[in-house]
This record gives C-alpha cells, sequence and structure tokens, in this order.
C-alpha cells in the first residue's frame, strides 16, 4: 500500500560532484521496500519543478525506517534536491512500483550490471541476494570514474567489476565488453542508461539467460495515471511507474530489439 510521509535527511554526503546521497528516517517503521521500487519525492523551493520526481531506492531499512536515495544531478528538481541539508524534510510517496525477483536459487550465478542512475538500485538488490546466501558479481559502467561513486559500498555484498569508456578506472570499454559480461550467468540484472540496457538484454537472450531489466522512463504521477511512461511491450503497452519499472525481457522483444 502506498503511503505519503515527511521524512527528516539525517545525512548527506557528496562523493563525486554529479552524485549526492540523502540518508532519510521518519522516526519509525515503515514498510518494506523491495529492490527496485522507487520513491516520488515532493521538490519545493523552485517554481520550475511542478512534479514529483522519481528517485530510485538505494538502500532501505524498514525496521530502523530508513532509506538511502542515490541522486545524480541533471537538472533542476535534482539540483534542488542535492542542496539540502541534513535536518532538512523530504515528503516522499512510496512504495512505487514492482521490483527485481529475488527468489532465486541461492547456487545462481548472478550478475548485475549498472550505469549511471541505474546505479542507485542495485545496492538494496545486492543486499538482499546476499542475505538469501547468493554473492552476485556487480559490474558498474560509467563514461569516466568520477560517475561511479559509490562502487565500494557493495564490496561486502558482491564482487565488485568496473568499467569507463575512458580508461579512466578498471575495464577501459563498454559493460558488454568486459570480460565477465560474456562468462555464462543464469541470471541477469540491469539498470542504467537505455542503450546500455538493451544490449545486455540482447547478448542475455541470445545466450538464454534470464534477464530483468529496470526502465527509466519520464514519470509524473508514480501510480500509472498519467499514462506518460508507457512503453510498448510484447504484451502491449504498459506503465513503467505502475507495471515496472523491472520487467523481464521475456516480454520485451519489441522494446530490446529496436
Amino acid at each position: 500500500m502506498k503511503e505519503i510521509h515527511e521524512f527528516t535527511i539525517l545525512e548527506r554526503r557528496q562523493p563525486t560532484p554529479q552524485y549526492v546521497i540523502l540518508v532519510l528516517g521518519h522516526g519509525g517503521t515503515m514498510q518494506p521496500i523491495a529492490p527496485g521500487q522507487f520513491v516520488e519525492v515532493q521538490v519545493e523551493g523552485d517554481p520550475r519543478v511542478m512534479l514529483r520526481r522519481p528517485i530510485s531506492v538505494h538502500d532501505a531499512d524498514a525496521a530502523k525506517g530508513t532509506l538511502t536515495l542515490l541522486i545524480q544531478i541533471v537538472g533542476n528538481g535534482t539540483r534542488r534536491l542535492a542542496g539540502l541539508k541534513e535536518g532538512d524534510r523530504l515528503n516522499l510517496v512510496y512504495p512505487l512500483g514492482h521490483g527485481f525477483t529475488t527468489d532465486i536459487d541461492a547456487a545462481s550465478r548472478t550478475l548485475l550490471v549498472g550505469g549511471g542512475a541505474g546505479i542507485a538500485p542495485l545496492l538494496h538488490l545486492s543486499k538482499a541476494l546476499s542475505a538469501k546466501g547468493i554473492r552476485p558479481s556487480v559490474l558498474l559502467g560509467g563514461r569516466t570514474a568520477s560517475l561511479i561513486p559509490v562502487h565500494r559500498e557493495f564490496e561486502p555484498y558482491a564482487d565488485v567489476l568496473l568499467c569507463t569508456d575512458d580508461g579512466s578506472m578498471g575495464h577501459h570499454g563498454m559493460v558488454t565488453t568486459h570480460p565477465a559480461f560474456s562468462q555464462q550467468w543464469d541470471m541477469i540484472y540491469t539498470c542504467g542508461p537505455t542503450p546500455m540496457m538493451k544490449a545486455v538484454a540482447r547478448s542475455a537472450a541470445e545466450r538464454n539467460i534470464r534477464c530483468e531489466v529496470s526502465l527509466e522512463n519520464m514519470m509524473a504521477c508514480g501510480v500509472g495515471a498519467c499514462l506518460c511512461c508507457v512503453t510498448d511491450t510484447d504484451q502491449g503497452h504498459r506503465c513503467v511507474c505502475k507495471d515496472g519499472p523491472v520487467f523481464d525481457i521475456s516480454t520485451m522483444k519489441k522494446w530490446y530489439q529496436c
């Protein structure tokens, strides 16, 4: 069930100029948030920002009533959020959307592929898989090192693999050219820029690997009412905010083949 709550910023960190991490709490327990679900954040103080902003949940602890957002600064809304301080308050609608499947065999060889702001939900997913006895590999990519801001946070829960387009960190090249990507995996999860996810999905389909993608379409309402985030699937048009954002690629040939 969706809730609206006022959260207080408990901690603010800025690991790179492009990213800010906000740890939020509202003083009590909260609904569990599945890896891959998101929140809609109300942005105040800027007349240019009228709609809530959808932000992936980077981490969550329902018992403590805290959640963490990794925000990439790309426009007026995210710039305003990045400028908030500890003690400021944020109004959130949560939990929204359908998350990643975590009910998989503990022996599964599992790969998580992320790029840009798509790195955000993979930490919560890594922790969930680790709790089930699965140590995934996490392949994180970006144009340059400063666009891979939180890779060390994954290390207690996953084997971390890095690559950059300019060679400033890890493998020199895209995620699909990393040697580990071509290995045989039982399950691949991916979130990031659309061209990257389509390339990952096509490769997984060709190799008969189960794969889930988390789409990042433009959203407004977050509940399937405004229809601005609709995407074409093999099962017809679906709202990314309500029917996703996570989809199994077995239903997404129309999306990844175009």
